[in-house]
Parts: C-alpha cells; structure tokens; sequence
C-alpha cells in the first residue's frame, strides 16, 4: 500500500503572513516513484470561478522507495484565508507522487492573526451596526 504524509513543525498549521512554514514529508511506496513534488497552493471554493496560485514547489530528487525529507517555505504577505457567504480562500501543502498520482493535502492558515478570517460574521456585524 502506497503511503504519503504531509507533517509541519510540531504540527503547526496556523501561520502568520511571511512566516516560514516547515516540515517533512514522508512516503512508503510499493516501488521506487519516479518523482515527488510538494507545493504551497491557495485556491478558492465556491460560487463562481475557482482561482488556484501556486506559490512555491519543491521536486525531492531521486526519491527511495520508502523516504522522509525536510522543507521549508517562505509564504508571501497574502492573500488571508478566509471564508464569506460565496467564497473562501483556502492555503494548502499539497504532495504528489509519480507515477499513479498519489496526492496528499494539509490544509494550513495564513492571515494576521493565525486565524481564518470570517467575512461572513465580520459583513453580519456592518450590517447590523447601521441598523
């Protein structure tokens, strides 16, 4: 059975704009892949068009049949995730392996205070102080 992990610092997935995200990704594959690439992404879900940034990648060279290596990721300032009534922006590590697409995701935040940011309750409470 093809196995792949995804695994940041003390299993941290709250980050602040620009700060470092770092980690290990391990695998154990029946046979050697031929290539594992990981990738800092955001994309949007929701209503409309989804949009899909990858920000930075990162192919581990000649991959063991069974390996575990380290990253590190310097993120930019933005986009935040967050989430609205139509749209959320989500950060993710995202793992492949060659061949047979095996992929993992970790999902992770990025704004100012760690936290998603909740548009949704944040357009609730305009609205209702201009009651």
């Amino acid at each position: 059975m093809n196995e792949l992990k995804i695994e940041t610092e003390n299993g941290k997935t709250q980050y602040l704009p620009g700060e470092p995200i770092a980690g290990s990704i391990q695998w154990d594959f029946v046979e050697q892949p031929r290539s594992v690439d990981l990738r800092l992404i955001w994309y949007t879900r929701g209503k409309g068009t989804e949009d899909v940034g990858i920000v930075d990648s990162v192919t581990f060279d000649s991959p063991a049949q069974y390996e575990t290596r380290q990253f590190n990721f310097d993120p930019p300032p933005g986009p935040y995730s967050f989430s609205g009534r139509l749209i959320a922006l989500i950060w993710t590590l995202e793992a492949v392996a060659q061949p047979g697409n095996q992929c993992e995701r970790l999902e992770i935040t990025i704004s100012p205070t760690g936290a998603e940011i909740n548009i949704a309750s944040a357009q609730s409470d305009d609205d209702n102080s201009q009651e």
